[in-house]
């Protein structure tokens, strides 16, 4: 199977972040370095993990700039429906904007 080469190698750019500047960080990430599939959610969290967020602008202007792919879509309405969450609070769960999840459910769930 050959694999998309327009994304970048998210698991060789942050194993090679972890080290060289944070090796002490690395314990905390190899459960999910080692997942088969890296998703969206996954270069987030790691994200998260060795760059904390230092500042409520910090974090909105990095919002800005996320996209995700509709199988990350899915799960996030997925997780939505499993524990009971309202758009509200799913907003603040991901960090997202309540008019993107209704956006998002508009066109994804039937």
């Amino acid at each position: 199977m050959k694999k998309n080469t327009s994304q970048p190698d998210f698991r060789k750019i942050y194993t090679d972040i972890l080290q060289k500047k944070f090796p002490e960080k690395k314990k905390d990430c190899e459960k999910l370095l080692n997942k088969k599939v890296f998703t969206e959610l996954d270069v987030i969290a790691i994200n998260n993990i060795i760059f904390p967020p230092s500042s409520k602008d910090t974090t909105r202007s990095n919002q800005q700039h996320r996209s995700y792919s509709k199988s990350t879509i899915i799960k996030i309405l997925e997780f939505q429906k499993q524990h009971g969450l309202n758009n509200t609070k799913l907003a603040l769960h991901y960090k997202l904007s309540r008019n993107t999840v209704s956006k998002w459910k508009k066109l994804f769930v039937v």
